[in-house]
């Protein structure tokens, strides 16, 4: 077995090419399940919005378990790093474009 620690050796930056990969792969992957729960609490959110939504998701998990990472990291510094965060904020907003509230019949 491949130790994690060489896998997440390939990097752009400071990031971890591995861990985008098994981020973007992983909510790929729970999409169908994630819009069907959330189409019985009456919110409809396409698959593809998941996909934009990973990496806004992934920060605000990081920060409520208080695990800083480079991308939570970075994202949080006040001083710098404006290109990251137009790109987060960007998934984020479309993210959220297409989700629907469901109204009761």
């Amino acid at each position: 077995m491949i130790p994690i620690e060489f896998l997440r050796q390939f990097r752009i930056g400071e990031y971890a090419i591995f861990d985008f990969v098994v981020a973007f792969l992983g909510i790929y992957l729970l999409s169908p399940l994630l819009s069907k729960i959330f189409l019985k609490l009456r919110i409809d959110i396409p698959k593809k919005n998941w996909l934009f939504l990973t990496l806004p998701i992934g920060i605000i998990a990081h920060l409520i378990v208080g695990k800083m990472t480079p991308l939570t990291r970075n994202f949080m510094d006040i001083h710098g790093h404006y290109v990251l965060k137009i790109i987060i904020f960007g998934l984020l907003f479309l993210g959220l474009r297409n989700i629907t509230i469901i109204k009761k019949k």
